[in-house]
């Protein structure tokens, strides 16, 4: 059994599995094995020895005075031959001897020993990549599968770097030595799931603090960082303490510090600047390696109108736009770049538009006065034709009232002459 017990140090040293563990298991494995031969094992009991590996199969019996079932009593005397202390219903441990096990019975115990030595491996290799999840880790290349490339962790560990998750472009040979950014750790039925990465932005973080002692102390931060992989990344870095330059810090002298983790990344660019809480000034910042001439920033609308040098217009855009809108996801805000000759162009544009329109607006407002002018006239006008009216209304009643009169007299003399 000392062979026993020096296998399962050698397995614990190459595999990291505890021992103790294996050896719970074969006990577990040789209690199975009793049930198959036996037909039950309620009362049985294994015990292996940790220091010689010796095992050691007992059969718990209760004394009785006449034994019913072999299996589970013994008699009085039986139990008084082993020692003379027991008792009637007293439990009394039974050696039962390894070699009484079947070939059947052995076999079931290896196979249950060899699932638990597979369980207890994946267990301990998902522990081990687990508590790396969300950091950096250093992978040699195996082989392609497919488009996809098979890379070894360690001595029992591959993953598979997806297409997805590959710098577009890269070529990878085998035992070539690459940094990848576990994504996550996923625990399946045939082991441990390994997702990592070569395009997530964290990469590059992870590397910067792996290489910046200032960073690794807390003296430089990492506000923000976006990156297109394999082209260009823009990172944003902050120094708690003034005496600190947090862009020369992850430059480096000479730019050892950066050209070491671009060289890890085969040559992407990576632009470092100071974040800042002024978002005109992190803006322009963003925008660098590109010259700002003036930036005006909506807080609310989280946009920003930029003017830059007519020569620096394209350099400020990027091929394809991809500067302008790094620039745009490091700080949040809706950038629109303008050149020199655009922004007064359109000033005075807006100017002339101004003016044409306070030109209109006066024009209105003049033909407003005429056409209150002639409102008023009208008015004025109405006012005098209503006391002509007037006038020529009492006149006409006054006829009225006067002409009565006339043939009352007419009537008056007539009658006189009769």
């Amino acid at each position: 059994m000392n062979e026993l017990i020096a296998a399962l140090n050698q397995l614990e040293k190459e595999k990291g599995i505890d021992k103790d563990v294996i050896m719970e298991a074969i006990e577990n494995s040789l209690l199975a094995a009793c049930k198959r031969d036996f037909g039950s094992a309620d009362n049985v009991v294994v015990n292996m020895d940790r220091e010689t590996g010796d095992i050691y199969v007992y059969a718990l019996k209760e004394v009785v005075e006449e034994v019913m079932d072999p299996a589970l009593e013994i008699s009085l005397g039986k139990a008084k031959a082993m020692n003379q202390k027991y008792e009637l219903g007293d439990q009394v441990r039974v050696e039962i001897t390894p070699k009484d096990f079947g070939r059947i019975a052995a076999m079931h115990a290896r196979s249950v020993i060899v699932q638990k030595i597979k369980e207890e491996e994946r267990r301990v290799v998902y522990d081990h990549f687990y508590c790396k999840e969300k950091d950096i880790v250093t992978g040699v290349v195996q082989r392609y599968v497919g488009e996809n490339v098979s890379v070894s962790l360690d001595d029992r560990t591959d993953a598979l770097l997806m297409k997805s998750e590959q710098i577009k472009g890269e070529v990878f040979r085998p035992t070539e030595r690459i940094k990848l950014y576990i994504v996550e750790v996923k625990e399946t039925n045939r082991g441990p799931r390994i997702l990592v990465s070569r395009t997530h932005p964290d990469l590059v973080k992870r590397l910067f603090e792996k290489e910046v002692a200032e960073i690794q102390d807390g003296t430089v931060e990492i506000k923000n960082i976006v990156r297109e992989a394999g082209s260009r990344t823009k990172m944003a870095v902050w120094s708690n303490d003034e005496n600190v330059d947090p862009v020369g810090a992850c430059v480096g002298l000479n730019g050892a510090r950066v050209n070491a983790i671009v060289n890890d990344l085969k040559g992407e660019k990576i632009d470092i600047i100071n974040w800042n809480e002024d978002p005109c000034i992190f803006i322009e910042n963003a925008l660098s390696p590109s010259k700002v001439v003036s930036v005006t920033a909506d807080v609310e609308e989280k946009s920003a109108e930029v003017v830059v040098p007519d020569y620096q217009l394209s350099l400020a855009i990027g091929k394809e736009g991809q500067n302008a809108r790094l620039a745009a996801r490091l700080t949040g805000y809706k950038i629109d770049i303008k050149s020199e000759s655009q922004a007064q162009e359109e000033a005075l544009k807006k100017e002339m538009e101004e003016e044409t329109s306070d030109d209109l607006q006066d024009l209105n407002d003049e033909l407003d006065l005429d056409f209150q002018e002639t409102a008023d006239e009208e008015d004025s006008f109405a006012e005098e034709e209503t006391e002509v009216s007037s006038e020529e209304e009492e006149i006409s009643d006054d006829m009225e009232s006067e002409e009565p009169e006339s043939e009352e007299t007419e009537m008056s003399d007539e009658e006189n002459e009769e």
